[in-house]
């Protein structure tokens, strides 16, 4: 089953579609590019624009901009559209009380995503005498479901956003839609253009932009897809451990998901390697090594030394090799990009995440089951986010845009928050990875075991409680972080993390993802946005 993640054969035919355009074919791709970048420039007119200025439709505007997943476009831009609502809203004399639900909500979500402080009891004001919202807002569907996408934001402590999630979901649960806060824009995008109603006059603009930026990040990922099948093929990993994972495929979709915007090729490609090895490492502790084996291979990892390779079994020696050439060349890469590299800080990541593995590899090995507390400790490390989001972070070169100001030990709190999410989702349900027959162990049965007499159901809403506790204290850090712009980038992508991962662990009764399948064929492969565009049909029939 695993090889459906390879590189697909199948689709093979599809990467030569007229796809390639942006890359080949000068004159189309000129008149391509010109329109793609006036569309640009009418939607940044319409952020500009006076008759916009504080206005609710303003926020509805960004709100779409953010759903179509274009913002990376304009983000100047929507910093001063709502800092102008954040100003007004905190000094006008009414405060929030002219707002209704709906527009409290969204304006409420908008401001607290990019940093802007907002209070949550904004909402006693839809609060009755009895301190519980009061009952005809249950006739405000539209405002219900913006309440329960503003729910979304709240920190630990903030009791009345829980309330707020509550009533809203009680009565409108059956419209509600995975939350913005929790979704990828890309896999939503597409139903959003179909939904998005042309009231408002921007529209229809921003949807033709939409459909364009589609495209040309499809085209982008299409191209880096191809150079990972070809640089893993090359590694001859894939040859050297039958037994383990052959899924680039799935790989580079965990950073096509997390770096959303077109122009981050080479940061998406390097963070695919690093993502790829984490994969095949665990496979190495979880298949292949005896106990003695997997304590050398982890001092070798320690040792950062190519004189180690002499060290280790056969086999596991071109995989040694290969993690240091790719992490050195990443090191330098990023030195001749930013002035220094970081290559102590992801040598360390390495070593800790073989450390985890070695220590899941000798309980499971022995039969043992830690406390719950104590596998989930060891389980943030050994889920690889530490690795992976501590390369993302010296790829976005983010102590270069800060100027120091937020060294790497500054994001720490973020990493754990999403290292449960992810280590939770994983250990959440019965099945297994496909062509994963390695011992493994879950959070779940752990606690089970701490708790004598908790039924299956009752382990697993504890689970789903813990999930939505971190995303809470996943909100503080991002929103902590926003407030410097300069490592927005970075608090997206680790969030785009986050939000992929119920797409990478939600497998149904056959082993399968189907939900990831959605995703990656809308993402990479389905064109029918771009049927009738009148270049593209001009490229077609050339």
């Amino acid at each position: 089953m695993s090889q459906k993640w390879s590189i697909v054969e199948a689709k093979s035919s599809d990467l030569s579609k007229p796809h390639q355009m942006i890359l080949h074919g000068h004159s189309i791709k000129d008149k391509f590019l010109k329109e793609y970048e006036q569309k640009m420039e009418d939607v940044r007119e319409l952020l500009n624009s006076e008759e916009l200025e504080n206005q609710i439709e303003s926020l509805m505007l960004l709100d779409a901009i953010q759903r179509l997943g274009v913002d990376y476009h304009f983000q100047e831009e929507i910093e001063a559209v709502l800092k102008r609502h954040y100003v007004t809203a905190t000094t006008c004399v009414d405060g929030f009380s002219n707002y209704t639900l709906h527009d409290l909500s969204l304006l409420f979500r908008l401001l607290r995503q990019q940093g802007f402080f907002i209070p949550a009891d904004i909402f006693n004001n839809f609060k009755g005498n009895d301190g519980k919202f009061e009952g005809k807002l249950k006739q405000d569907i539209r405002g219900l479901m913006e309440l329960y996408e503003a729910a979304q934001l709240g920190i630990e402590g903030e009791e009345i956003l829980d309330e707020a999630a509550k009533f809203s979901s009680q009565i409108v649960g059956n419209r509600l839609k995975p939350p913005y806060q929790k979704n990828i824009a890309r896999f939503t995008a597409k139903k959003y253009i179909r939904d998005l109603q042309n009231k408002n006059g921007w529209e229809k603009t921003l949807k033709e932009l939409a459909k364009m930026d589609y495209y040309v990040a499809q085209t982008a990922h299409q191209h880096e897809l191809s150079q990972i099948s070809k640089w893993w093929k090359n590694l001859g990993l894939a040859e050297e451990f039958k037994q383990a994972r052959n899924q680039p495929l799935k790989w580079y979709t965990w950073s096509m998901a997390i770096l959303s915007d077109p122009s981050m090729s080479e940061q998406r490609l390097e963070l695919t390697k690093s993502i790829t090895f984490i994969y095949v490492i665990d496979d190495i502790f979880d298949l292949y090594g005896t106990p003695e084996e997997l304590i050398v291979f982890t001092e070798a990892i320690k040792r950062w030394d190519y004189a180690a390779i002499d060290i280790l079994p056969k086999s596991w020696k071109l995989c040694y090799k290969a993690l240091l050439d790719t992490t050195n060349e990443i090191g330098s890469k990023i030195y001749k990009k930013y002035g220094y590299n970081p290559i102590n800080s992801l040598k360390s990541t390495w070593a800790s995440l073989c450390d985890a593995f070695l220590v899941e590899a000798k309980w499971f090995g022995s039969g043992h089951l830690p406390i719950s507390n104590e596998y989930l400790e060891n389980g943030k490390v050994s889920s690889g986010v530490h690795v992976v989001l501590v390369h993302l972070f010296f790829l976005l070169g983010i102590n270069e845009k800060t100027g120091g100001a937020c060294p790497v030990d500054d994001i720490s709190e973020l990493i754990s928050s999403v290292a449960v999410i992810l280590r939770l989702w994983d250990d959440f349900g019965s099945a297994k990875d496909e062509q994963q027959d390695g011992n493994d162990g879950s959070y779940i049965e752990c606690y089970m075991k701490d708790n004598p007499g908790s039924t299956i159901e009752i382990a697993r809403e504890h689970v789903v409680d813990l999930i939505s506790s971190e995303w809470k204290c996943l909100n503080k850090e991002c929103f902590r972080l926003n407030q410097n712009s300069s490592i927005s980038s970075f608090t997206k992508a680790a969030l785009n993390l986050a939000r992929m991962v119920p797409l990478m662990y939600s497998y149904d009764d056959n082993q399968g993802l189907p939900v990831l399948e959605e995703y990656i064929n809308s993402t990479l492969f389905d064109d029918m946005f771009l049927e009738h565009h009148p270049i593209l049909d001009q490229e077609q029939r050339a």
